[in-house]
């Protein structure tokens, strides 16, 4: 399943994909680790497969959380890391 992470507003769109059946294969985890804004955390499925998601508090914030990565140019540090391939943006 592909879960969306974000929000939409007057400026744009600003969403972090996670494909949970990729996520939930995934021993490691490393985008946790690999943001430097820790807007990843995890929690059990439906399944009892733990995946990653986006925290509650920090969903409405991604433009803003994210401007360090895109402004350095390494806006994929979190995608780097995720060696599952299961983190896309969308923006």
């Amino acid at each position: 399943m592909i879960a969306n992470y974000g929000y939409e507003d007057g400026s744009g769109h600003y969403y972090i994909r996670i494909d949970t059946s990729k996520c939930a294969d995934c021993k490691d985890k490393g985008c946790i680790s690999a943001c430097p804004e820790t807007l990843f955390a995890t929690e059990l499925d439906d399944f009892d497969d733990e995946v990653v998601l986006i925290r509650e508090d920090a969903r409405n914030t991604l433009q803003n959380s994210c401007s360090q990565c895109k402004a350095s140019g390494e806006i994929e540090l979190c995608t780097k890391a995720c060696t599952a391939d299961a983190i896309g943006f969308s923006w």
